[in-house]
């Protein structure tokens, strides 16, 4: 496998590497160091495959992509210019950004990891950066290509906004990467029906599910005792990456609503939150109701995340990604028996309203503290035996429905057809 990631916080690709190594596969994934800058790297045994991170190569790549560019100096504006001419300059600017990290960093790791990948039957690529190393494996020493695509690469964060010139040539490629693959694997439907005009075979749709989880009578409640919150205070959660668009700023202004003056928000993960959020947090209205923990390992989340009485997952309409899209977070939060307050947009709609079996939480419209602000109280201010029963279908929809036991066995007959077919 290949991964343009450390692997560390990546759980899809460490389930779908543990699964396949629990089933007699002998696994290997090609990641790159936590610092993306390192100059060496390191080798890693978890869940019974191996991991070994490889540096960008080249001391001079290196340096590009810990500036981030050495061509944005060279474009900068001296002088007041007109909108017009500011605009065009911008749209430059992050273009070439964005190419000289493409070349220096993405597609230096990837030949590098190709090269330096042990002998394989299958070359498995995580997203667009994994498929390009693969592919470059599969070329030189034979074998089967796999294209795991985890979402919309070049609709998806801050990719999304990059010039379209500036990526003409990455998508270009990436789709000859893609119909040479003999398998497309994806996280969610509506990506599958993107990329099923690339695939040889029908995509198959591996969605991001934790195993199943009965949590304890009474959780440990590691969220409050971590962030010391009063156990009668309701928690409002947001875990995952402290990105644009994500949702975070939207929670924290939520909590200054009408009806969320005894609720917590407890925001876990790992980023930087910005001025104006850290301002919002601090508001008097809001201010010692905000609370930063750091990540876990992400095969431990539903046991932290079991403490909280609802998951919020307000992701903007910035990309089509987003508007698709499944997080991992939507079934972090079920398998934990929290239900969720979650974006109204297609992709999760289907999810949260419980497919018949009753819905999983609320609704909202993510770019509305107040609307946001509404769907929490609808699930804390519930009377204790109608929010009992929600956690209760949560759960049992996890048990049921969304849980890696059912989603990974159409992984491992796809790897069975394809020990098949690499051994006729």
């Amino acid at each position: 496998m290949f991964v343009l990631t450390d692997v560390r916080s990546d759980a899809r690709v460490i389930r779908e590497a543990a699964t396949l190594a629990a089933a007699g596969h002998e696994v290997t994934v090609m990641a790159r160091p936590t610092d993306p800058a390192a100059s060496s790297g390191d080798v890693e045994i978890r869940d019974g495959f191996e991991i070994r991170r490889v540096p960008i190569p080249g001391r001079i790549r290196r340096a590009v992509v810990r500036r981030r560019t050495a061509a944005a100096p060279m474009l900068e504006v001296s002088r007041p210019r007109p909108a017009r001419t500011a605009a065009l300059l911008g749209n430059v600017m992050a273009g070439v950004r964005w190419l000289v990290r493409w070349q220096f960093g993405t597609t230096a790791w990837a030949s590098a990891a190709a090269r330096l990948a042990p002998d394989a039957d299958v070359w498995h690529g995580h997203d667009v950066p994994g498929l390009a190393a693969a592919h470059r494996a599969m070329r030189r020493r034979g074998g089967l290509l796999v294209f795991d695509a985890h979402e919309l690469f070049f609709e998806a964060g801050a990719t999304a906004r990059v010039p379209g010139w500036a990526t003409v040539v990455a998508r270009r490629a990436s789709r000859r990467s893609a119909t040479a693959a003999d398998a497309i694997v994806t996280a969610y439907d509506a990506l599958a029906s993107e990329l099923a005009p690339l695939a040889r075979r029908p995509v198959l749709v591996v969605h991001n599910c934790p195993a199943r989880w009965t949590p304890p009578p009474q959780p440990e409640d590691l969220i409050r005792l971590a962030a010391d919150i009063p156990p009668d205070s309701p928690v409002a959660l947001y875990h995952g990456s402290f990105a644009r668009f994500r949702g975070v700023d939207v929670l924290v202004a939520a909590l200054g609503e009408p009806g969320l003056e005894r609720v917590h928000a407890v925001l876990m993960g790992v980023g930087r939150l910005g001025d104006d959020i850290l301002a919002a947090a601090a508001r008097p209205a809001v201010g010692g109701r905000v609370h930063v923990l750091p990540p876990v390992d992400p095969l431990a989340v539903p046991r932290w995340i079991a403490g909280a009485d609802v998951g919020v997952m307000a992701l903007s309409a910035s990309t089509r990604n987003h508007l698709l899209t499944t997080p991992n977070k939507l079934f972090e939060c079920i398998a934990a028996g929290v239900p969720v307050v979650a974006s109204d947009f297609p992709g999760m709609r289907g999810v949260v309203a419980g497919e018949g079996a009753g819905s999983l939480g609320e609704l909202c419209d993510p770019e509305s503290p107040a609307d946001v602000a509404r769907a929490i109280r609808s699930i804390v201010d519930a009377a204790p035996g109608d929010r009992a029963a929600l956690r209760a279908r949560c759960l049992e929809a996890a048990h049921d429905r969304w849980n890696w036991e059912l989603e990974s066995a159409s992984l491992l007959r796809l790897y069975d057809d394809l020990a098949a077919s690499r051994a006729a």
